[in-house]
């Protein structure tokens, strides 16, 4: 299901990820805005937006159901309750990005759902906030070439040099500044143990979780990535990303055309978006190959 105009619109305004929407922002928008993203076998994760208060709530769509099944509600700017392991939004955004061509990696669901999903004793804080950070960084908008510089002729030799045709600065295609992105980035406060709760949809999410972990297992040996399966694995384990022009030139002569598969492979290179798409080509864990780039 490709991202609605509405999303696409609000997630290129920095706005829109630091709580400070204004009026001017969302006046040719509703107030509610849900994002649905279609996980699989009919199952969906659901975040509803209230972009007056600024209040979200997270929810499950069940095989056959039109409602979502509510996982948690924040606040304006949180607290988020823990509704998500993060090994289960990674599963999940990992399926939904490799099933929809318009997202070229799974950072937009990551940054839209990571707040609903606090690292648990058990995880890799530095991974996660890592993951997180590549995630707020793949927000990226279409920056239109620079403009002309230099002289109209050429000038006199004595004013030749470069400093005297400074070529104008280039806007950063980053949607988030370094800062904000470093305080996105940064360990989630969590609001509730919400999973507790019996009214929570704990065997429908387990249920949609155990299915998104093995598609990603089948992913590998299907037609275009068997072959390169073995390249792949032997970069999971080596943790270097030096032989990926030749994993994607030999996804490319596979026959592979799987947009979102050849973006994360292809230049300009960012590690933590490759580690992602070569995990998942080895049918590695996640963070096998990532650990080595935090």
């Amino acid at each position: 299901m490709p991202v609605s105009e509405a999303l696409r619109r609000l997630s290129l305004n920095p706005a829109f990820w630091t709580g400070g929407l204004g009026a001017s922002d969302t006046d040719d928008l509703p107030r509610d805005l849900r994002v649905s993203f279609p996980v699989l076998d009919g199952y969906s994760l659901a975040l509803d937006v209230d972009l007056a208060t600024g209040e979200q709530a997270l929810g499950l769509r069940r095989p056959a159901s039109s409602e979502p099944v509510q996982l948690g509600w924040a606040p304006p700017g949180g607290p988020y309750p823990a509704s998500l392991h993060w090994w289960e939004l990674e599963t999940c955004a990992r399926v939904i990005a490799l099933d929809d061509p318009t997202l070229p990696h799974p950072g937009l669901v990551v940054a839209l759902l990571s707040p609903f999903a606090a690292a648990a004793a058990e995880d890799d804080v530095a991974t996660v906030s890592a993951m997180r950070e590549a995630a707020y960084r793949s927000l990226r908008r279409p920056v239109p070439p620079p403009a002309p510089s230099g002289p109209e002729q050429d000038p006199l030799p004595i004013f030749t040099a470069d400093h005297w045709w400074p070529a104008p600065d280039a806007p950063s295609p980053q949607v988030l500044d370094e800062a904000t992105i470093a305080e996105l980035s940064a360990p989630v406060t969590v609001g509730g143990q919400v999973r507790a709760d019996k009214r929570f949809p704990l065997e429908d999410l387990s249920d949609l979780v155990r299915r998104a972990h093995r598609r990603l297992l089948h992913i590998p040996h299907q037609e275009w990535y068997a072959q390169t399966r073995p390249l792949a694995r032997r970069m999971a384990e080596s943790g270097h990303l030096d032989a990926v022009p030749d994993l994607l030139g030999a996804l490319t002569e596979a026959g592979c055309d799987h947009p979102t598969v050849l973006d994360a492979l292809s230049e300009p290179l960012v590690p933590l978006e490759a580690c992602w798409m070569v995990e998942t080509l080895a049918g590695a864990e996640p963070g096998t190959l990532l650990r080595h780039h935090v």
